[in-house]
């Protein structure tokens, strides 16, 4: 990728000339000050397959309130109104749930023109139900920075369900750069589906094979719905009919960088459907609890594309689904050995109770293309936690019959 004279990116030969920048070039971002830059080194585990890990600064500013800086402030601004303490991450801190905090990062941008960026919680930390944001000096949007940015990032953190224990280093946050504002239409995804099935049928129920998706159904996004029978449960758990996981309240503080370390019996309780006069009837999600589902299909993203799980869909019902919306090249794909993921749903009803049914549309994904195939995709061999996964809690927690 070369550069014009006033400093815009220039598409090599193999190249789209928009998209999101693939591992590679993330590298290369990196490398020599480019455009993502860091107090601290920047480790290669960082650079993900269309996507950098952010780390957690020195300190955490507890605050009174959540915030956007607006296009006239800073986020220092804001701080020295909204502050109540600041909290040394150093040696290691608790951050408290039902609380809101805001932690410089470590990484800073130097983007170019025509360069722009966006941000989502990670995975692990969306199932722990961790409401992670990026900001950014005069931001006027939450997990959006906009072309050119140059300037010093913040995670907006809220522990919703757990308290958590963080450090500096500590990876809650990661962000995708994109060059240019690819327009990925409703007629180039039905095309995408066409030629590489994005969503995928059940083996065990449905014979398996590639969802047929009517075209009218894909509208912003590709749609897709979720397993309250049980049949994602690919964990060997002998009690039929497991559906999902309901955070416990009053558990123990979860260590962030603790992997494979936590019964998950002490912070979260199984969930079963409801069974009506005719069978199974699904779940009724209560608006004080945070649940963890899965999506009946299995989802495919294509070694050149990523995708991003809406967080909520107001035409689906009165929930929110999935805090942690990336999706990496290759996850789900038989290329990267990912055949049968499904996506693990982050969900809490919104208000008021609300029954959710077997197979009902919960949201949609949203595909967009690299600018080229990433040297690395999502998947074991780069030690991705949640490739060929089911219903499937955080990787914090170790894996039990319940």
């Amino acid at each position: 990728m070369s550069e014009s004279e006033g400093g815009a990116p220039i598409a090599a030969e193999g190249e789209r000339s928009t998209g999101l920048l693939p591992a590679q070039m993330l590298r290369a971002a990196v490398q020599g000050g480019g455009e993502v830059l860091a107090s601290e080194p920047i480790g290669e585990d960082q650079i993900q397959p269309a996507s950098i890990d952010l780390r957690l600064g020195e300190a955490a500013y507890r605050v009174r309130a959540s915030f956007l800086p607006g296009a006239r402030a800073s986020v220092a601004d804001k701080l020295a109104q909204l502050s109540m303490h600041r909290i040394d991450l150093t040696g290691g801190a608790v951050l408290e749930k039902d609380c809101v905090y805001i932690v410089p990062l470590l990484e800073h941008l130097a983007l170019k023109k025509r360069m722009s960026a966006l941000a989502n919680p990670k995975s692990s930390i969306g199932r722990l139900d961790v409401f992670a944001r990026v900001i950014t000096d005069q931001g006027t949007e939450f997990d959006r920075v906009r072309e050119g940015y140059k300037g010093p990032l913040y995670a907006e953190i809220s522990p919703l369900a757990f308290s958590i224990l963080v450090r500096t280093g500590s990876r809650l946050v990661q962000l995708r750069v994109r060059r240019g504002s690819p327009l990925f239409r409703d007629t180039a995804l039905r095309r995408l589906h066409a030629e590489t099935p994005l969503v995928e049928a059940p083996e065990e129920v449905e014979g398996g094979g590639a969802v047929s998706v009517p075209g009218g159904a894909i509208r912003n996004g590709l749609p897709f719905t979720v397993d309250v029978l049980g049949t994602a449960d690919v964990s060997g758990d002998s009690r039929a009919g497991l559906v999902g996981y309901k955070a416990r309240r009053h558990t123990d503080v979860i260590d962030v960088d603790r992997i494979d370390h936590y019964d998950p019996r002490e912070f979260w309780e199984p969930v079963y459907p409801h069974y009506g006069g005719r069978g199974p009837d699904g779940v009724v999600l209560d608006p004080n609890d945070f649940y963890i589902l899965a999506s009946r299909e299995a989802v495919v993203v294509p070694p050149d594309h990523a995708a991003e799980m809406l967080p909520y869909d107001a035409f689906a019902g009165e929930f929110r689904v999935h805090y942690a919306g990336f999706f990496d090249p290759g996850f789900g794909s038989v290329e990267a050995e990912g055949s049968g993921s499904r996506a693990v749903l982050e969900v809490r009803a919104r208000e008021v109770p609300f029954l959710i049914e077997h197979g009902q549309v919960v949201g949609r994904m949203l595909y967009e293309p690299l600018i080229a195939r990433p040297d690395r995709l999502y998947g074991g061999a780069i030690g991705s936690s949640y490739q060929r996964q089911g219903l499937a809690l955080s990787k914090h927690f170790k894996k039990v019959a319940w």
